[in-house]
């Protein structure tokens, strides 16, 4: 097992990675401050985890809820069925919410943590590799809207978080795929050698090696923590982090949530970022076919929906949260390893962008 510490002052906490660690009762145990635990998880994920989980909290009065599986369930009519549970269940201001499940059941957990009672606390227990790698660490939580992902929220950090990755035994082919878009990310925004790792080692993702994954977690959160302890709430920095957000977000909204899975709308949509940082002389054709031809190896789509006209995408990407006074930002490559935020954007480059990353 390793230990990696998100270092918020006296929000900091410890990400721990490692196998088998459900299997370590007292990894969670000793952040649980009352008596009473509620396990939020998902259809898929309880049957498989659910039961193992609650053995390990033997002693406290644990409830859980079970929420429909899918980012189209990820709306604040589902979310309220958490607060049914823990009213319900007379739970009060010590008690300790855990997220069982992936991305949806994190964001999703965290946020109603944040809100129950004012706050209390909350543990992620990340099931899928995109969480472990992404939506887990950093204490981003939230809900969808029709008009716009994850528009309704809040910044709200956990305990700890236990990314156990033999987990990711039960993880399907096409979610693992979309985990791997996340890591990809982190490699072009600030860790060029991670990239190239990467590169070579993509093969060994895919067939789940177990060594690949914990090195691919580990370096991915390393990044992410290094990024949220400078900057936690997005004033600036932390925006990097959104490298092909902004593109992917209109996808998944176009397209209706769940159509696209995250990982696959943010995989086309770095494609994008890549394509226009190309066009702004920022990284030459070889490196912009390295991106490409890395995200199709891990059968990730590169080319945006075929029916998204470019209007579409302007419209969309209006409601995103980088949208500041009005203006549009983006996420964008000031090399391969650095990313930068800028609202300096010809808007002939974007109009070629999205018409050069068109599917056929």
């Amino acid at each position: 097992m390793q230990v990696l510490t998100v270092n918020l002052d006296d929000r900091s906490y410890p990400i721990y990675i490692g196998e088998q660690l459900l299997s370590q009762p007292g990894l969670i145990r000793q952040h649980i401050r009352g008596r009473q635990v509620c396990v939020v998880t998902n259809e898929t994920v309880a049957p498989l985890y659910l039961d193992q989980l609650c053995a390990a909290l033997d002693g406290y009065q644990v409830d859980s809820v079970t929420l429909p599986d899918g980012e189209s369930h990820k709306t604040l009519d589902v979310w309220a069925s958490i607060f049914d549970k823990l009213l319900s269940a007379r739970h009060n201001r010590t008690t300790t919410l855990i997220a069982l499940g992936g991305g949806v059941v994190g964001d999703m957990t965290g946020f109603a943590a944040a809100c129950y009672q004012r706050g209390v606390d909350f543990i992620q227990i990340p099931t899928t590799l995109l969480s472990m790698v992404d939506s887990s660490v950093g204490g981003k939580t939230g809900v969808n809207h029709p008009l716009g992902k994850n528009m309704i929220g809040a910044f709200y950090q956990p305990l700890c978080v236990l990314a156990d990755t033999s987990l990711l035994t039960t993880l399907p082919a096409r979610e693992l795929s979309a985990g791997i878009a996340e890591i990809v990310k982190y490699g072009l925004i600030s860790d060029y050698e991670f990239f190239v790792w990467l590169e070579n080692n993509m093969d060994q993702l895919l067939a789940g090696d177990m060594a690949a994954l914990g090195y691919a977690v580990k370096r991915s959160c390393e990044n992410k923590a290094d990024v949220v302890a400078q900057d936690e709430r997005e004033g600036g920095l932390r925006a990097i982090l959104n490298l092909g957000h902004t593109f992917g977000h209109a996808i998944e909204t176009a397209q209706g949530y769940g159509n696209w899975l995250h990982g696959e709308a943010v995989a086309a949509g770095m494609v994008m970022a890549a394509d226009l940082s190309w066009r702004r002389g920022a990284i030459s054709s070889e490196e912009l076919a390295r991106v490409i031809q890395l995200l199709q190896r891990a059968h990730l789509p590169v080319n945006a929906p075929a029916d998204m006209t470019p209007e579409q995408f302007m419209e969309l990407m209006g409601v995103d949260k980088k949208v500041l006074d009005g203006r549009l930002r983006l996420v964008l490559l000031e090399s391969m390893g650095k990313a930068i935020v800028t609202s300096d954007i010809d808007p002939g480059m974007l109009q070629d962008t999205f018409e050069a990353c068109k599917a056929n």
